[in-house]
């Protein structure tokens, strides 16, 4: 599925021919000239007319084009379709065509992405980059390749960049604006809550808001299907989705580790739910992490990290469409959603002091944590520039596990151990390039900061997720992520976002009454450093023969040797993991390209 958006002009002549070549659908403007080119199902594309006023919902929304043309009627400006947007459910793109302007847009976690180029002189949009890389026929961006090794979810705006040289990413909290003449420009749309809203307030509009997410996958009737892990952020799906209209499957796969707790909590919540149909796949047949790299993921836009699991990818595909679903519901984003960073002490200990002490203690007794690293922590007042700053200039491959939780801007950002010294220094360049436009952070306070740039290295996870399970066969929905959802948890107190003893205390205040009692207890959370050194062991040797020809050490950026090494050696904690699932996405996504890619 893509779709690209055209101006409203003659500028744009010429990339409606080149895109037209390609696109199987076409929606026009108002003027007639085309405006939407692309490739989509039916039930993706909402198109609202009134007059001659055009307004697109690309992706899962249960409005109707007749809903959607009286929300439009009397619209007279581009800027004013956000007062429509936020009365609708879901997670889509909006396009708006109104009075020769238009305007575009994504979603705020990042699972809907915005991009543009320059085509014969005017600027097209787009939902995916590799679809206008593919129209200027632009190489392969070195220096994103080389960043996108770094450690996932310190550094947004370079996750967030093209890996396209002539493709431009438009940032998730900003949109894009296209001109009848060819120019173009970007403002924002979204800002972050102010987190100043009770948690019983806040416990109500999560409810009301992830209730209306899952409907939006359920209003279509039919069958749907549903990751049942064990964890609160699934378990609460389902029951959601198991109150909807359309039949329930659910999926869990054992992990490795007897111990893991996940199960015995799924197998609880699927007593719960005797409407639905309970798959379990056992140990034995649960596929490991590094299987089927030979048929990793192809088809995706840029490097994802999602290549690890392409054999388990398949496997609930397989069983889920056998069983009838058209759409698969999965609990991502709700760890970085509903939990909060400890960085919540270094905010909290400003605002309000007598309540951070308590907290404080706990914290330093639940990490073992000297009194004085704490306090070093916790009085420090560096800048997010400052930080940025640091960050390119300290930069380096390996580098440890950090021994205490941070409460800096965000974690300390490391290549691999096995990157080149060309490799890291091509990545600093682009540090130092973003350091150098002084941006700010998201928020004033970091945990608010560090929620939503987690938020977005969730959102680019679920997209990536998404485009390959699409091309497997079976759409994917992750509601914790949709703007709805995140604007009702971030607007709550952050002393109540995160409580000592209580587990994503703001999910389980929203989900009384629809999630069983005993089954909001749980304070505990599935460890899988089993399933990693289990996959590890079964399938080294075909981690080293995929890294064997490897094309990122042909381009300089890693040292082959160096990442045999890594493969072969013991490695007493999971801390490896990180960068090989860094390296092993852009690898999978190089060789994924066409052999004349430069």
């Amino acid at each position: 599925m893509w779709f690209a958006v055209l101006p409203d002009g003659q500028a744009a002549r010429t990339a409606a021919r080149l895109l037209g070549e390609r696109a199987g659908r076409l929606i026009a403007h108002g003027s007639g000239r085309p405006w939407l080119l692309g490739r989509w199902p039916d039930d993706q594309v909402v198109v609202a007319e009134a007059g001659r006023a055009r307004l697109a919902v690309i992706g899962r929304c249960p409005v109707t084009a007749g809903e959607l043309s009286a929300m439009l009627g009397g619209m007279e400006s581009v800027e004013g379709v956000e007062r429509i947007a936020r009365r609708l459910a879901g997670s889509f793109h909006l396009v708006a065509s109104i009075g020769g302007r238009v305007r575009v847009r994504g979603s705020a976690s990042g699972v809907r992405r915005v991009f543009h180029a320059r085509l014969d002189g005017a600027t097209v949009g787009a939902g995916r980059c590799d679809v206008l890389a593919a129209a200027i026929d632009a190489p392969v961006d070195e220096r994103v390749l080389a960043a996108r090794l770094l450690t996932p979810g310190a550094l947004p705006m370079v996750e967030e960049s093209s890996a396209w040289r002539g493709v431009t990413a438009v940032p998730p909290d900003h949109c894009l604006l296209l001109e009848p003449d060819g120019g173009a420009s970007t403002g924002r749309w979204w800002q972050v809550p102010e987190p100043a809203v009770s948690l019983a307030d806040g416990a109500l509009a999560v409810r009301e808001a992830l209730s209306a997410a899952v409907d939006s996958c359920t209003v279509g009737g039919g069958t749907v299907s549903a990751d049942l892990s064990g964890g609160l952020d699934s378990t609460s799906l389902c029951f959601l989705a198991s109150r909807g209209r359309a039949a329930l499957v659910t999926n869990h796969h054992r992990g490795t580790d007897p111990h893991n707790d996940d199960a015995g909590w799924a197998g609880q919540a699927a007593a719960a739910l005797p409407d639905a149909r309970h798959l379990t796949v056992s140990r034995e047949r649960t596929p490991m992490w590094f299987a089927g790299l030979n048929g990793a993921p192809t088809g995706l836009e840029d490097p994802g990290a999602w290549p690890r699991n392409p054999a388990r990818l398949n496997d609930v595909t397989g069983r889920m469409t056998a069983a009838g679903s058209r759409l698969h519901l999965t609990g991502s984003g709700g760890d970085e959603v509903f939990r909060l960073s400890p960085r919540h002490l270094h905010d909290l200990v400003r605002d309000h002091p007598l309540r951070a002490l308590p907290r404080i203690r706990a914290h330093r007794l639940h990490h073992r944590q000297p009194l004085w690293s704490l306090l070093r922590a916790l009085g420090e007042r560096g800048t997010y520039r400052g930080w940025l700053t640091r960050a390119a200039e300290d930069l380096a491959a390996g580098g440890q596990a950090p021994r205490w939780p941070s409460m800096s801007w965000g974690p300390a950002p490391a290549m691999p151990p096995w990157t080149t010294s060309a490799g890291v220094e091509t990545a600093r360049a682009l540090l130092r390039e973003a350091a150098a436009t002084r941006p700010e952070p998201f928020a004033t306070r970091r945990a608010q900061h560090i929620a939503v740039q987690y938020a977005r290295t969730a959102g680019a996870g679920v997209r990536w997720l998404g485009q390959a399970a699409r091309r497997a066969g079976l759409p994917q929905a992750a509601p914790c992520l949709d703007d709805n959802v995140l604007d009702a948890a971030l607007s709550v107190r952050m002393e109540d976002r995160e409580r000592p003893g209580r587990y994503k205390p703001l999910l389980t205040a929203a989900m009384e009454g629809i999630v069983p009692a005993p089954l909001l207890t749980r304070t505990t959370k599935g460890d899988y450093s089993a399933d990693f050194y289990a996959s590890l062991h079964r399938h080294r040797g075909e981690l080293l023969e995929f890294f064997g020809d490897s094309l990122l050490a042909g381009r300089g950026l890693i040292d082959a040797g160096a990442l045999r090494a890594a493969l072969l050696a013991p490695h007493p904690t999971p801390h490896i993991l990180s960068p090989l699932l860094q390296t092993l996405a852009c690898e999978a996504w190089l060789r994924a390209q066409p052999a004349s890619c430069p």
